[in-house]
């Protein structure tokens, strides 16, 4: 909204920078931030008010109400200051009728009330069981699916999204993917990563702090997709309007920030399924949209090591009767191993900061 600002540079010079995306994205990640951090405080006292609070597992898993049962009774659901953060920040300094942006924005939402969904039969049951796994597959999947039907169907996507681009080629490996092959590929990549998100979501600080490292990597990444020249030189796909999603990455790592700013050791509030799904259906969409998406496994590449440590342990113990961790996902598997919260949070932040900067690298690698 705010970018209109620089129609009236004629009147006033300096408005004219409400035209530059940096500009922009810095804008928007400032005002995320100051909305988190400002906020927090209030959101707080409201879910405390409202009894909204955290259940961790004790039937079915021990040795993790052991390790947080101190925990029990924090408030939870705080991904709603991450979600009205992220979208108020987008709708002031984007171009709102941009389309990248309002489909990254309506996945973003969608996936958050599916979150939502999950954390209220929570609170409602009081444990730590919400949504069966298949409803809330089902939801996600149907959302997924939805999406790739619309980006088939505008002209400013319909082409790009049947392309299958990996890193180290300039070229797409595969220039049509069809139809039915394209709509699974968006599904595996929206459904992929907000689960893998949600599963990663279980320390203080270890989830939103991953996405900060994945929305700055983003934020460059979309940038390049969407400025013509960057574009050429680094033999990436030019996406024309895709420049904006650097601002939306720019408000999701200004609004992680602030969200961390509570939810750091030892944690005020936790982000719930709410804030966990709306992180990765937002930046799943931002990968598909600037066709970035198989980088997506590499830059979020904690989020993928704790998404295949669970696949590994269910399997293997469905297969052999034996487990490969000690507990999955992997970050309670180290905690099991005598590393403490802090450490765990803190070394996945610097491996997660390690792939981020791999990721980056491969825009140069063509």
């Amino acid at each position: 909204m705010l970018y209109y600002l620089h129609l009236l540079s004629g009147w006033v010079s300096e408005l004219r920078i409400f035209r530059y995306i940096t500009v922009r994205a810095l804008a928007g990640a400032a005002t995320a931030f100051l909305i988190s951090v400002f906020l927090g405080p209030w959101v707080i006292r409201q879910l405390k008010r409202l009894k909204v609070q955290q259940f961790v597992r004790k039937e079915e898993a021990p040795p993790l109400h052991a390790l947080h049962g101190k925990k029990e009774g924090t408030p939870t659901m705080g991904g709603i200051l991450i979600i009205g953060s992220v979208s108020i920040a987008t709708l002031l300094w984007a171009i709102p009728l941009n389309v990248h942006v309002l489909l990254t924005l309506a996945t973003f939402l969608f996936m958050g009330w599916i979150g939502y969904m999950d954390d209220y039969a929570k609170l409602k049951g009081k444990s730590a069981k919400g949504l069966s796994a298949r409803a809330k597959s089902r939801l996600q999947l149907l959302w997924a699916v939805f999406m790739g039907v619309v980006l088939l169907l505008l002209p400013e996507t319909g082409t790009a999204v049947r392309q299958l681009m990996v890193p180290f080629l300039k070229d797409p490996l595969i220039a049509d993917m069809g139809i039915f092959l394209t709509l699974t590929f968006v599904a595996l990549v929206v459904v992929g990563a907000s689960n893998a998100v949600n599963l990663t979501d279980g320390l203080d600080g270890l989830a939103i702090g991953c996405t900060s490292s994945v929305a700055l990597s983003y934020l460059v990444m979309a940038y390049v997709a969407g400025h013509r020249a960057f574009a050429e030189y680094l033999k990436v796909p030019y996406v024309a309007g895709s420049g904006e999603l650097a601002v939306f990455c720019g408000c999701l790592l200004g609004g992680s920030l602030g969200f961390l700013w509570y939810n750091c050791h030892p944690a005020q509030m936790f982000m719930g399924d709410t804030g966990s799904l709306a992180l990765g259906g937002g930046m799943a969409m931002v990968a598909i949209l600037i066709k970035q998406e198989v980088v997506l496994v590499l830059i979020g590449g904690v989020f993928v090591m704790e998404a295949v440590s669970v696949i590994l342990q269910v399997a293997s113990f469905k297969l052999r009767g034996k487990r490969i961790f000690a507990m999955a996902p992997i970050h309670h598997h180290f905690e099991l191993r005598k590393w403490s919260e802090t450490q765990v949070t803190i070394r996945f932040w610097i491996l997660s900061i390690l792939f981020a900067l791999l990721g980056m690298a491969t825009l140069k690698i063509r």
